[in-house]
């Protein structure tokens, strides 16, 4: 059993059924079994990022995840951006594998939360407003996930992560969940003291080894400060509408390629084309011109300065935690 700090020990631990309150984000193509199960491993709880896959690739995931972990874990799809036969056949497939969890995001689709429900199924919604935390709750979410402006990646409100959250929390009869800014244990304490429960982390976990993300985009990551980032919807060509993303500045955010001209293949990988303005970024084996394609990171990249293991990150932030604790009672003192 991993050691807890007393404000780490939270009732989402019983509710997720881990040891650490540490949910690894959903990434599409990025968080796939490797880095759930590394997660998993460490104590946190892993999160298979499956937005728009094919039901194949689910259940490839799925199985190759409890083939090397049996931890609790969830599979991440986004209702919205999904042509609904697709994600009806995901959802599906989930089932018939005996998923037990689900993560959502984007819009709120009420129906499909309470069919999981009915299912008898766990459903973490991840939103960025009140309005959303609301229509989760309302549905039936079991956990919310409060996603800041910070955050990389598709990101869904304006308001930062130390601003909404105490808002939902107050509002909130389930647990809550912070994510967005947070890469080093001074945040995850800031998100405890104002309420969370738990941390959700996308770019401190795609900067770790067993993302599966190209090692160009992990440097970008280590190298880049929290101004670095750009907010934008210049990446928006698979996606259901011109949705705001945060990611690493490049030749696209900066306007050097003209959006009259969408079609141009920037890249390959997994067998498919990358096209320019695609919101794919690149994964391992990924081809082409990489610095071109959408380098989802948030502003917690300043809070990054190495590549490591899972094991490594999270060990790193638990001491963190433990520092500021020691040092917060001394101060006190």
């Amino acid at each position: 059993m991993v050691m807890l700090p007393k404000p780490l020990r939270t009732p989402l631990l019983h509710t997720l059924g881990c040891e650490l309150p540490i949910m690894l984000a959903g990434m599409g193509g990025v968080s796939r079994h490797q880095l759930a199960a590394a997660v998993n491993q460490a104590g946190g709880f892993g999160v298979l990022g499956m937005v728009r896959e094919p039901v194949e690739r689910i259940r490839q995931e799925v199985e190759a995840l409890r083939a090397i972990n049996d931890g609790p874990f969830a599979v991440n799809l986004i209702p919205a951006a999904t042509e609904r036969r697709l994600l009806m056949d995901q959802v599906a497939t989930c089932l018939a594998l005996q998923v037990d969890a689900f993560v959502f995001f984007w819009d709120v689709d009420t129906g499909l939360v309470q069919y999981l429900k009915q299912e008898g199924k766990q459903v973490i919604y991840q939103v960025g407003n009140q309005r959303d935390a609301d229509l989760a709750q309302s549905a039936g979410a079991d956990v919310l996930i409060v996603q800041g402006h910070e955050a990389g990646g598709h990101v869904r409100g304006t308001t930062a992560t130390l601003s909404l959250l105490p808002q939902v929390v107050a509002n909130s009869d389930v647990p809550v969940v912070a994510s967005g800014g947070i890469a080093s244990g001074g945040a995850m304490l800031a998100t405890f003291s104002m309420g969370a429960q738990g941390v959700s982390l996308g770019s401190a976990f795609l900067a770790t080894h067993e993302a599966n993300a190209h090692s160009h985009h992990k440097q970008r990551i280590v190298d880049a400060r929290a101004d670095d980032t750009v907010y934008t919807t210049r990446f928006s060509r698979n996606w259901h509408e011109p949705a705001p993303v945060r990611v690493l500045s490049n030749a696209v955010t900066r306007g050097d390629y003209d959006e009259a001209d969408p079609d141009t293949c920037i890249g390959e990988q997994d067998g498919q084309p990358i096209y320019l303005f695609s919101t794919d970024s690149p994964l391992t084996g990924a081809q082409g011109k990489l610095d071109d394609m959408a380098l989802f990171c948030g502003q917690s990249c300043s809070q990054i300065n190495a590549i490591t293991s899972v094991q490594q990150r999270i060990d790193t932030l638990l001491d963190e935690v433990h520092i500021r604790i020691a040092a917060l009672y001394r101060d006190s003192r």
